[in-house]
């Protein structure tokens, strides 16, 4: 049976009865350039979310980890970040090929605010600063360059205020869950299994039952 949904919301003149017009300060916060502190701010940001959207229009979130500096600005207009390793699904990848358009979010951990970022990305090979960025194989070889990285010219850039992770209470250990009380990797993994067309081999040998 099918939950009650709502009633849709199907125009932007009926959201702008819902909700007030922003102040004139958050309508023109957005710029197309790195300024000098928000270059700062991205030297020290280690983790952002990726967003891009394919051919037939499926969007896809993916998340980010790099030590400081892993996002390098390369000029007032482009950041560049490397490959890592993954899962080898290259949804991103595939994703910008298809469609150049990407949203990013960059956070810096204990610091509440955030850099919204749009713009166009390319994936590169044999770029001189692909030296500048960590290896893309396990830390333990840090001479070793990554093959591809991703180019994005920004278009639209903007601090986000800090309003969602002190809600979440993101940087505040004591509003966390207790773990006992969460799934375990494979209590997920072994949930979303069923649902998969086909049961894998080795499946059990690389996430055995708890």
């Amino acid at each position: 049976m099918t939950p009650d949904l709502g009633k849709p919301v199907v125009s932007v003149a009926e959201l702008r009865n819902l909700i007030p017009d922003p102040h004139p300060h958050m309508k023109q916060k957005s710029i197309a350039v790195i300024d000098e502190e928000t270059r700062r701010f991205l030297s020290f940001s280690t983790y952002f979310l990726l967003a891009t959207v394919s051919a037939d229009g499926r969007l896809d979130v993916s998340p980010r980890g790099e030590k400081p500096g892993g996002v390098l600005v390369l000029d007032e207009r482009h950041i560049a970040f490397g490959d890592r390793p993954g899962n080898r699904r290259i949804d991103s990848f595939q994703n910008i090929v298809e469609r150049p358009s990407v949203g990013m979010l960059f956070l810096v951990p204990g610091y509440r605010e955030t850099v919204r970022l749009n713009g166009r990305a390319t994936i590169v090979r044999d770029a001189p600063f692909l030296a500048d960025l960590p290896g893309s194989r396990l830390e333990v070889d840090q001479a070793t360059s990554p093959r591809l990285a991703t180019v994005v010219e920004v278009e639209e850039m903007f601090l986000h205020c800090g309003q969602a992770p002190t809600r979440g209470g993101l940087w505040k250990p004591d509003t966390w869950a207790a773990s006992e009380n969460l799934p375990t990797v494979k209590d997920i993994f072994y949930s979303q299994s069923a649902y998969w067309p086909e049961p894998l081999p080795g499946v059990e040998k690389r996430y055995p039952a708890v």
